[in-house]
């Protein structure tokens, strides 16, 4: 069971020359008897019931410099009969800080029957929940709640030795490239100097070579059959970048997460360069295929990792002859702005 939940809405910019658009380590186990398992780092919470809220279309966006988001997100199935062994993977609360992102005030809810929760951070720094249960009667139900601050002119830093585990030039079964996209990276690389803008090259020539549509691919669509389909979803774009900035040479990692406002989970990918001051560092540098777009203070990060895999928000197996029904409902609302001046 690995469902991917409802994709972000397709871009509304216009196109340019197209027509229209295993483990490590755990965390400490937790019994569930009731419904509610909180997690809480005392940062402050949301507390914005009966607030009012910041409309994101009326924001100027590049002077905008704090802005603060309470992300709510739901994940449900449903089954026709009960099942049993249910072992379920959640990537859905983001790391205490990331970059110039920092997360406040942050609960997670669960509905599956007597459960066993443990949390643990993977080998990328993701948050991940497992839950355990043996049997579920009808459905399970997780609810997200977590409330997130981003400050502009803070790079995102990786400290030295962020290359050595590897996965950022590997590719993966999912963003293997194929011939297609092998040329299409020579032509890229003997034209345009290494860095960002071969990052910029890379992510201008798919925004042009896919057209956003639901429903035409999956999780397990690799890279190079988005390619020959043509159309997708974020997932899809996220991938080919990857691949192709892998085989220019260009380290990078799929980033999972949210655009403010409603819609499903959002992908992008960050390309990963030295700093060049002698540190050893590295800064990631946000590209956002599916938009054509650098990021800005409108995006949350929630996980990142080599492709989808690694990072997908709901995974997981049970025993039962039947096949759940999955739900999700999401919404990201801006709740303070800061400007700069």
């Amino acid at each position: 069971m690995d469902l991917r939940p409802s994709q972000q809405p397709p871009p509304h910019r216009t196109r340019r020359n197209r027509p229209g658009a295993g483990r490590v380590g755990r965390g400490n186990g937790h019994d569930l008897r009731g419904r509610q398992l909180q997690v809480d780092d005392g940062l402050g919470g949301p507390g914005r019931e009966g607030g009012r809220l910041i409309d994101p279309l009326s924001v100027d966006w590049t002077n905008a410099r704090r802005t603060t988001y309470l992300v709510e997100q739901t994940i449900r199935y449903e089954y026709p009969t009960p099942i049993r062994d249910l072992d379920h993977r959640l990537v859905v609360i983001p790391p205490e800080r990331f970059g110039d992102q920092r997360r406040g005030e942050h609960r997670l809810e669960i509905e599956a029957g007597t459960a066993r929760v443990e949390d643990r951070s993977d080998r990328f720094g993701n948050v991940v929940f497992e839950i355990f249960a043996p049997r579920v009667d009808c459905c399970v139900e997780f609810i997200a709640t977590v409330e997130v601050e981003r400050r502009a002119g803070e790079p995102h830093r990786l400290a030295d030795g962020w290359l050595r585990d590897g996965y950022l030039l590997e590719p993966t079964r999912l963003t293997l490239p194929d011939p297609r996209i092998k040329s299409v990276a020579r032509q890229l690389v003997s034209g345009t100097p290494w860095g960002l803008a071969l990052a910029e090259k890379a992510m201008e020539w798919v925004y042009q070579s896919m057209t956003y549509q639901n429903g035409v691919t999956g999780v397990r669509t690799t890279a190079s059959e988005a390619l020959t389909i043509g159309r997708g979803v974020c997932q899809d774009y996220a991938h080919l970048m990857l691949a192709l900035c892998r085989a220019c040479g260009l380290p990078a990692r799929y980033v999972s997460g949210h655009l403010v406002g409603e819609g499903g989970t959002h992908a992008w990918v960050e390309v990963v360069l030295p700093t060049r001051d002698g540190t050893g560092d590295a800064i990631a540098w946000t590209f956002d295929p599916t938009h054509a777009s650098r990021g800005g203070l409108n995006y949350v990060t929630i996980a990142v990792g080599g492709d989808y895999s690694d990072v997908a928000p709901t995974s997981g197996t049970y025993v039962a002859p039947v096949r759940g029904r999955l739900s999700t409902r999401k919404r990201v609302s801006l709740t303070s702005l800061d400007y700069a001046g």
